[in-house]
């Protein structure tokens, strides 16, 4: 590079410009692109004005010379035929014929101009010519910084460049110049829709509820939902069992005994389930399958108080033994809210969860009759989907049953309605996501990271 400089710089001592960047290139034995490079670093620093020219020129491809050397195809045929051969030359009643193709073809070979007709007789026979395109300076001169060698300017603001700045030469600064980007720490999809999702909770007077256990009980998880020790959820193939430690240490030994109650027996208008209830099945530790194990936990400290009317809210990971595919992941996010409160009905429910999605931008929702082991009635939630154009399942809700409430030592007259869904499938829906492995999982592009737009919400 500082070979090829003081060639152009010494050449402009004693001449007035460059005319052509490829031609000075050939005449002093050097790399075009080097050539260029230098030119343009020059350019900038103003030692030298140039101009940029991009001149497109016609070559031949392989075929193309072949053809130029040989004839066209059809007046080689024309050359092969004898005079004695099945075909005379009389019976073709042609004595002469003109090779315009091969004729074409050498112009283009020699650097000669080719008019358009000629261009495009060739580009319709295919393969026979191809554009490239060249690109380089033209009319090199002087410029007002002009130098026969590159002087070192300071480019650094050190404390012994102040101290000797009248002998220094400082570069330029450019200010309307952008700075290198810089890498920075960026929001994950479903990060954007949770705190959206959060600040609506905040916006109606939620609470939001701790669920930085993921560890959990059976107790909690499941026989304090009132959620039978025979049912197919406690299985190993739906559930993550722990081996160490597999049983928790403590359980609230009296609130056990009214759980162990109500399962065998019934209580509060209930029959319960009429069979025998382990304590060795609720000491199991899990990972828990539900945030609802945080909501029975926080109902059971409220109930030990004088009672106060809550909202409480939770977004957080649960997970489940479940088969992977583009839908289904083990572990996946969900969010829940609950209200504790005297007097409340399904009516209550209903109207929550018009306003809770209303605000999600789904205002368009039906409701489906379900079944829940520790919520009756139960509803299932659909949304009418406007891009889809069909109704899709967006949540379920329900009222926490007597037989969940009553043990914890909640008031008669105090009912709870709460509703959960994921944040995997709306954050999918808003992304445009199909496959839930492209959104969480050691699979995730980072590009898709950087790239995604700030999200609002409106399903």
């Amino acid at each position: 590079m500082a070979e090829t400089e003081r060639s152009i710089l010494g050449f402009l001592q004693n001449s007035d410009q460059i005319s052509d960047s490829g031609q000075f290139s050939s005449d002093h034995n050097l790399d075009h692109d080097q050539v260029k490079n230098v030119i343009k670093s020059l350019q900038a620093f103003r030692y030298i004005d140039a101009q940029e020219v991009i001149r497109k020129t016609w070559v031949l491809t392989e075929e193309g010379n072949k053809y130029a050397t040989q004839g066209s195809p059809e007046v080689q045929l024309f050359s092969a035929v004898p005079e004695e051969g099945s075909i005379s030359m009389v019976e073709l009643k042609v004595q002469h014929v003109e090779d315009k193709m091969k004729g074409l073809l050498l112009q283009i070979q020699q650097g000669k101009e080719v008019d358009k007709d000629g261009i495009d007789f060739l580009k319709g026979r295919k393969k026979l010519i191809e554009q490239v395109k060249w690109n380089g300076y033209c009319s090199i001169k002087k410029g007002p910084n002009y130098a026969p060698e590159r002087r070192k300017v300071s480019t650094d603001l050190t404390r012994e460049n102040l101290e000797n700045w009248k002998e220094l030469e400082f570069k330029e600064y450019n200010f309307n110049t952008k700075g290198a980007p810089l890498d920075s720490g960026l929001l994950h999809p479903l990060l954007k829709v949770r705190k959206q999702f959060k600040d609506i909770f905040v916006q109606m007077g939620f609470e939001e509820m701790p669920t930085n256990n993921f560890v959990e009980s059976s107790f909690w998880n499941f026989d304090a939902l009132f959620q039978p020790q025979q049912h197919p959820a406690r299985d190993s193939h739906d559930t993550f069992f722990l081996k160490a430690p597999c049983t928790t240490r403590t359980l609230p030994e009296d609130y056990v005994e009214k759980v162990k109650r109500v399962h065998e027996s019934g209580g509060y208008g209930s029959r319960g389930y009429s069979c025998d209830w382990k304590r060795e099945e609720a000491n199991k530790n899990l990972l828990r399958t539900h945030t609802t194990a945080v909501s029975s936990r926080m109902l059971y400290a409220l109930a030990q108080k004088p009672f106060v009317p809550k909202k409480y809210f939770s977004i957080d990971r649960v997970f489940r033994n479940e088969a992977v595919d583009r839908t289904h992941l083990a572990e996946f996010h969900q969010m829940e809210g609950l209200i504790c409160d005297r007097g409340l009905t399904l009516g209550d429910l209903i109207g929550v969860l018009k306003d809770f999605f209303a605000r999600l931008g789904m205002p368009k929702l039906m409701f489906k009759p379900a079944y829940n082991p520790y919520t009756e009635p139960s509803m299932e939630i659909f949304s009418y989907h406007e891009k889809l154009g069909k109704w899709v399942e967006i949540g379920n809700s329900g009222m926490f049953r007597p037989e969940m409430l009553r043990p914890m030592g909640l008031p008669e007259d105090v009912q709870v309605i709460a509703w959960g869904l994921g944040l995997e499938r709306p954050t999918m829906i808003l992304y445009g996501i199909d496959n839930i492995r492209d959104l969480f999982g050691h699979k995730v592009d980072l590009g898709l990271i950087k790239r995604n737009p700030i999200c609002r919400i409106g399903i």
